[in-house]
């Protein structure tokens, strides 16, 4: 009898102890989505089009208005989220396309499996793991043997066209070539279709592992062009918008909205909201189709003043909103305006969030853990970034130079070669309109100095 008592105390003691361990250490639930602009939402200034849900995630959390990502195009901007290192590194400086394509542009046809993965180290860590949405960094076109989302730390998956693994796949060209390359269940859905499932999986996957820490990403393609909602769901914005576009891409918008709604009310309802962080941000800007123009009408999405959209190094290209959330650890209504903060920041920082180890590489970010807990974070290390312009903003005006350097407040683009300088204080000129490179030659000597060592680091992906 004494026995099974100390037995029976052991085995409540080390349930315990596994439970205290599992609730230190925060979930993670990662929202991504692609194409956003940076004035797309309620809360960054979207008059047209309610965003109730991610704007209560905003009030509930921080919101920080100078987070950047790590590329004006969704397959590197993705590798510096999972890497914490710049893509070139890796051979990845553009969309991931057809062999012949990647080849071309001397590109990687995947993320090699060796690349430090963000959620192999969290699940190293014992978190379970999944993402569910758009994977575009490696898989679909004719490149049928990249790595599964699981050689990356993923328990579980469901990607589009643009990913390998169980998927579900719209109509189109480039989702039938991806359903000849077998390689996972596959399901054929409407576009309108696909948030909501992604959602479902997520809300299922939180359920099933709502005792245990999770790190999840929910990475949504709803806003990136073609817009096709629901049959019905314009109706709503008749009068709206400056053209049908507007009008698609607004209730495109107004139900992915929606879905999240139900991602958010899930966690909160199952208890996990002061266990749990969301992040919410987009890949980069705005799409900048050059057939928008061509018709005469301006692109849909906005960038909230700001200049440049997708494949642009101009700030409407690359910066993003950032919003985090963690119930009762990060201070509600906090809208930070300083913290310098970017895409590559992410995996040292998340990291050690979680209390856990990261692995011994040398990453390209910093720790920002202070700025996203809604505390203040002053950043030493500038920031880089190049677009090689396969594709080109329809507008000419938003064709910015190859390579771009921030540093404070100062920001500086240059061509490969050198030429076309260009130098901002976007203290005083957020929108980059006066090029102060030719009273400032010393600055920009130091800047172009800086890019071309960097340049020489990356050489190997050349």
């Amino acid at each position: 009898m004494k026995f099974c008592l100390i037995r029976s105390l052991a085995i409540l003691f080390l349930f315990a102890t596994c439970f205290i361990h599992a609730a230190d250490k925060p979930n993670i639930v990662f929202v991504l989505i692609d194409d956003l602009g940076y004035g797309d939402l309620g809360v960054t200034g979207n008059k047209e089009v309610p965003t109730p849900n991610i704007d209560r995630l905003a009030a509930q959390g921080t919101r920080l208005t100078q987070f950047h990502v790590g590329a004006p195009i969704c397959s590197p901007s993705r590798v510096a989220f999972t890497t914490g290192q710049y893509p070139q590194r890796w051979k990845i400086h553009s969309f991931l396309a057809q062999r012949s394509y990647n080849q071309r542009r001397n590109m990687a046809d995947f993320l090699d499996p060796k690349a430090p993965a963000l959620a192999r180290t969290f699940k190293s860590a014992g978190y379970a793991t999944a993402h569910f949405g758009k994977w575009h960094m490696g898989g679909g076109r004719d490149v049928g043997d990249a790595p599964l989302p699981q050689e990356y730390g993923f328990d579980d998956s469901l990607v589009s066209f643009e990913g390998l693994g169980d998927r579900i796949l719209p109509p189109g060209d480039l989702p039938d070539q991806s359903a000849k390359l077998g390689r996972g269940n596959i399901t054929r859905v409407k576009q309108h279709e696909e948030t909501g499932i992604y959602v479902e999986r997520a809300i299922d996957f939180i359920q099933r592992n709502k005792t245990a820490p999770f790190y999840l990403h929910l990475w949504l393609d709803d806003v990136h062009d073609p817009f096709n909602p629901a049959p019905g769901s314009t109706e709503k914005f008749a009068g709206k918008g400056r053209n049908d576009e507007d009008r698609k891409f607004f209730a495109t918008l107004a139900d992915m909205d929606r879905q999240l709604g139900r991602l958010f009310d899930s966690i909160d309802e199952l208890g996990l909201g002061k266990n749990t962080l969301i992040i919410l941000t987009g890949d980069n800007g705005p799409t900048a189709w050059r057939h928008y123009y061509d018709k005469g009408i301006e692109p849909p999405g906005s960038t909230a003043g700001d200049r440049g959209r997708k494949w642009s190094l101009y700030e409407g290209g690359i910066r993003q909103p950032l919003i985090a959330r963690w119930t009762g650890k990060i201070p509600a209504g906090r809208v930070d305006e300083t913290s310098l903060v970017t895409a590559v920041d992410f995996f040292p920082s998340l990291t050690k969030i979680a209390g856990i180890k990261s692995p011994k590489v040398e990453f390209d970010g910093v720790d920002i853990s202070a700025a996203l807990l809604g505390k203040n974070f002053k950043r030493k290390k500038p920031i880089i970034w190049e677009y090689r312009h396969d594709i080109k903003p329809g507008d000419p005006r938003d064709v910015s130079p190859q390579l771009a350097l921030r540093d404070g407040s100062w920001k500086f683009l240059m061509d490969y070669d050198g030429s076309r300088p260009e130098l901002y204080d976007l203290a005083s000129d957020p929108v980059e309109s006066k090029n102060l490179a030719a009273q400032n030659p010393k600055r920009v000597k130091a800047m172009s100095a800086q890019l071309e060592k960097w340049l020489q680091s990356t050489a190997s992906s050349r």
